[in-house]
C-alpha cells in the first residue's frame, strides 16, 4: 500500500467521480474528499463514499473455483486456466470458432475492454463478441452517428450545463442516478436558466423542474415531434442555421407536421399547453439543451426517438453552438470507451466499424495479423445470449450479470444454464457466476491501474491505491495466460501501460482517436478529452471538450436530420395486460446490484424491490402501502411490496431492477429490439396486477 492518498475514480456511474483512496491505521482504505476533480468537486454519492467496502475479502472472491460434482469448488489458477483453455480448445473444434462466445462489460477499462475484442477475434477467431453497454446507450449512439457523424455521449463538459437558458431532461433521473451531476442543473437555475425534465413519475430530479411533463412510456417519440411540429408553426425554426449546417431539413419537416399538437396529447397524456410552453422556454434563450437517458433510449423506436429530439435541436439551432446541443447521460461507468475499442459486435478500436475494409487493414497491422483472418460482425447482445446453448456452445464473461440484468432474464437464466461450457471473471459471486463452470476472481478499480472515460468523453486515469488480496489476478493477466494456452504467445501483455500504447496505436486516425493521450497527460491533467491524435512532440493536441463547433463529423460538415414518425411500442396494454411497466434505479443501488448489494449501508437504504403504483390503480387492485404485489407480464412473474405514490401516471407501474429472485424486474421486460441499435425494449412492457394471498 502506498504511504499516501491516491487520487483516483469512483467505479461506478460514468461521472467517473473523482476521488482520494487514503490508508486506515487498521489496514485498508477510506475514500475521503478530492475537490479537484471539475465533474463532482468532492462531491459523492452513498455509492462512492461506500465504494472501498466492496474491497473487503469477506465480500469479494479470493480463489479460482470450478465445478466439480455440481458443485464450485477452490481450485489453483493453473487447474482452472487448464480447465478453460481445453474446453476453449474442445468447443472450436467441434463446432467451429463462432461456437465461443465473449461477453463483455461497460465497467471494464479501456484497456481491458480493448484486449477482450483483439483476443476474442485474434485467438478466438470469433465473431460473437458483445457487451452488456448495448442494453445502456446503444440508441444515443446510432442517433448520434446518424445525425452529426460521431458519437460522443456529451459533445460538451458538463460545465457547460449551467451556461446554458435551458434543459430538456428527457427521461432522466440525475437526482438517484448521477447525484453529484444535480449540482449543475441547480447552478443552471441560479443563473437564471431552466430545467424541463420529461419523465412518467414525479421523480426527485423532476421535483427540481420549472416544468415536468409526464408522458405515457413509449411515447416519447411522439412528444419530440409535437414539439417539432409547434417549433414550425409558430416560426421558431432558426432558417439561417438550417441552411448553412444542415441537410434534410425538408423531409424531416413533413414527417412532423403529421404529428399536431392534439394528437400528441391523445398519444402521450401530455396536454397541449405544456406542449406549447415548453417549446417556448426551450426556444426563448439564445441557447439551449436536450440531454436524453435510458427513458427515451431503451425502447424498440429508441433510435428513431433520439433522432426526433436531434432534429428539435438541429431545427432550432442549438447543435454545434456554443451551451447549445444534443447529448446523451452515458450509464456505466466506461460505457462510453467499452464501446470504442472492440468489445461490440460491430467494432474495432478507435470506433471504427469491422466491416470497413480500411479499419480492417488499420487495425490488423497494430496486431500483426492479416485483415482476411478477423471474423465480421457477430450478434448483438442479446441475440447473443439469446444464441446461448444453440449455436454458442461456450462463453466467456466479463463483468456482467445477465441473469439479472438481461431482459426477458429468466429465459436468459436457463439459456446459460444450456451452455457447454461457461466461464466468468468477477469481483464477486454474481448470480450469473453462481452458474458458472468455472470463475477466476480479478482485481478491481482500487487494485489496478487503467483508463476509463467518462461520460464527457474525457478519458481518465484510474490509478492502483492498493495490493490485491493474494490469490487474484488481473483480466489482463487472464487473457494473456489463455491466449499463451491457445497458442499465441505475443500480443497479450499484462502491463496496463503497454495495453494503452496499443490502443493510442490502433486507434489513430478512427473517430475516437487516443493516439494523442498518455498516461502522463492523464496523470497531470485530470484527463483529456477525445478525439486527440497525436501531433508534434512541442506541442501535443489539447484534447476537444467542445465538438461540431466549426463542422459536424460528417463528410461535408452538415448535420443531418432524419425523418421519423411515431410507432406504437413493440407491446401495447390489452384487456388482459392493461398496464404499463417501466423501470429504472434507484439511488442506494447500482446496476445489476452484484457490489452494492454487498455494502450494509446501502443495503439499509434500499433493500429489496418494490412496485410503484399510483393510489387509483391501488384501489382498484385492493392492495395497500407494503402489500405484495404480483407484476405479470407475457414472459413471467415477479412479486414485491407495494409502494403507492402520486408520483407515478395512474396507468402505469415502475420497478427497480437491481435484485434477483421473485421481485426481479427484467422477467418481466420485452426483448424487442430496435432495428438499428438492436437495443431491448426495458421501458415499456404490457403486464396486469395481481394481488398475493398471504
Amino acid at each position: 500500500m502506498q504511504n499516501s492518498a491516491t487520487p483516483t475514480h469512483c467505479p461506478y456511474c460514468a461521472l467517473q467521480c473523482g476521488m482520494n483512496l487514503t490508508p486506515v491505521p487498521d489496514g485498508g482504505v477510506e475514500v475521503t474528499e478530492r475537490a479537484d476533480f471539475p465533474v463532482n468537486r468532492g462531491a459523492l454519492c452513498g455509492k462512492g463514499r461506500t465504494a472501498h467496502q466492496v474491497l473487503s475479502s469477506r465480500v469479494r472472491l479470493t480463489s479460482p473455483l470450478v465445478r466439480s460434482e455440481g458443485k464450485l469448488v477452490p481450485a489453483t489458477w493453473e487447474e482452472a486456466l487448464d480447465r478453460i483453455a481445453g474446453e476453449l480448445r474442445r468447443t472450436r473444434a467441434e463446432h467451429g470458432p463462432d461456437a465461443c462466445g465473449v461477453f463483455g462489460g461497460g465497467g471494464l477499462t479501456n484497456e481491458k475492454a480493448y484486449t477482450l475484442g483483439k483476443f476474442a477475434r485474434v485467438v478466438l477467431g470469433t465473431s460473437q463478441i458483445d457487451y452488456n453497454g448495448r442494453f445502456c446507450m446503444s440508441s444515443a449512439a446510432a442517433g448520434g452517428i446518424k445525425a452529426f457523424g460521431l458519437d460522443r455521449g456529451l459533445p460538451f463538459p458538463l460545465e457547460d450545463i449551467p451556461k446554458t437558458g435551458c434543459v430538456i431532461l428527457v427521461g432522466s433521473n440525475l437526482a438517484e442516478t448521477m447525484p453529484p451531476s444535480l449540482r449543475f442543473f441547480n447552478e443552471l437555475r441560479e443563473n437564471g436558466g431552466t430545467l424541463i425534465v420529461i419523465d412518467p413519475r414525479r421523480t426527485k430530479t423532476a421535483e427540481q423542474a420549472d416544468l415536468h411533463l409526464m408522458p405515457r412510456p413509449g411515447t416519447d417519440l411522439a412528444l419530440a415531434l409535437g414539439l417539432l411540429h409547434l417549433v414550425v408553426a409558430e416560426g421558431r425554426v432558426d432558417e439561417a442555421y438550417v441552411d448553412e449546417r444542415t441537410a434534410g431539413w425538408e423531409e424531416a419537416r413533413a414527417a412532423a407536421m403529421a404529428h399536431w399538437p392534439e394528437y400528441v396529447e391523445r398519444i402521450t397524456g401530455v396536454p397541449v399547453p405544456q406542449l406549447r410552453e415548453t417549446v417556448r422556454m426551450f426556444c426563448e434563450p439564445e441557447a439551449a439543451m436536450v440531454l436524453t437517458a435510458r427513458g427515451p433510449e431503451q425502447q424498440s423506436k429508441g433510435t428513431d426517438t433520439v433522432g426526433a429530439w436531434i432534429n428539435l435541436c438541429l431545427a432550432t439551432g442549438r447543435a454545434g453552438k456554443p451551451f447549445s446541443g444534443y447529448g446523451c447521460l452515458t450509464g456505466q461507468g466506461n460505457g462510453q470507451g467499452g464501446r470504442e475499442h472492440g468489445q461490440k459486435a460491430d467494432q474495432l478500436p478507435g470506433y471504427r466499424k469491422l466491416d470497413d475494409p480500411a479499419a480492417r487493414r488499420h487495425v490488423a497491422e497494430v496486431w500483426g495479423v492479416e485483415p482476411d483472418s478477423l471474423p465480421g460482425p457477430g450478434r448483438s447482445a442479446y441475440e447473443l445470449l439469446d444464441a446461448l446453448g444453440v449455436d454458442i456452445r461456450s462463453l466467456l464473461l466479463m463483468g456482467s450479470n445477465p441473469v439479472v440484468s438481461a431482459p426477458r432474464a429468466a429465459h436468459i437464466e436457463e439459456r446459460i444454464k444450456s451452455l457447454d461450457f461457461l466461464v466468468v471473471c468477477d469481483v464477486v459471486l454474481s448470480e450469473t457466476a453462481e452458474l458458472a463452470d468455472v470463475v477466476l476472481p480479478v482485481t478491481q478499480w482500487a487494485e489496478e491501474t487503467g483508463t476509463t472515460t467518462n461520460l464527457e468523453g474525457r478519458v481518465l486515469l484510474r490509478r492502483q491505491a492498493i495490493t490485491p488480496p493474494e490469490g487474484v489476478r488481473s483480466d489482463l493477466e487472464v487473457m494473456h495466460e489463455l491466449a499463451d494456452r491457445l497458442g499465441v504467445e505475443k500480443g497479450f501483455p499484462t502491463d496496463p501501460e503497454e495495453v494503452f500504447e496499443e490502443l493510442r496505436r490502433a486507434s489513430a486516425g478512427g473517430p475516437a482517436d487516443y493516439s494523442g493521450i498518455t498516461y502522463r497527460r492523464l496523470a497531470e491533467e485530470n484527463g483529456v478529452f477525445w478525439p486527440c491524435p497525436a501531433a508534434d512532440a512541442e506541442a501535443g493536441h489539447p484534447g476537444t471538450p467542445r465538438l461540431f463547433l466549426d463542422r459536424f463529423a460528417t463528410p461535408d460538415g452538415r448535420a443531418r436530420f432524419v425523418p421519423v414518425s411515431h410507432r406504437p411500442s413493440a407491446e401495447e396494454p390489452d384487456e388482459e395486460y392493461p398496464v404499463l411497466l417501466t423501470t429504472g434505479r434507484v439511488v442506494a443501488q447500482y446496476q445489476s446490484g452484484a457490489q452494492t448489494r454487498r455494502v450494509d449501508e446501502l443495503n439499509a437504504a434500499a433493500p429489496g424491490p418494490f412496485v410503484e403504483l399510483h393510489p387509483r390503480l391501488a384501489a382498484r387492485l385492493g392492495a395497500a402501502e407494503g402489500d405484495p404485489v404480483a407484476v405479470v407480464s407475457r414472459r413471467g412473474r415477479a412479486v414485491a411490496p407495494a409502494r403507492i405514490t402520486t408520483g407515478i401516471r395512474p396507468d402505469t407501474v415502475f420497478m427497480p431492477f437491481h435484485w434477483p429472485g421473485e421481485g426481479r424486474a427484467n422477467t418481466l421486460t420485452n426483448p424487442a429490439l430496435d432495428p438499428t441499435s438492436r437495443m431491448p425494449e426495458f421501458k415499456a412492457c404490457a403486464v396486469r396486477l395481481e394481488t398475493v394471498k398471504p
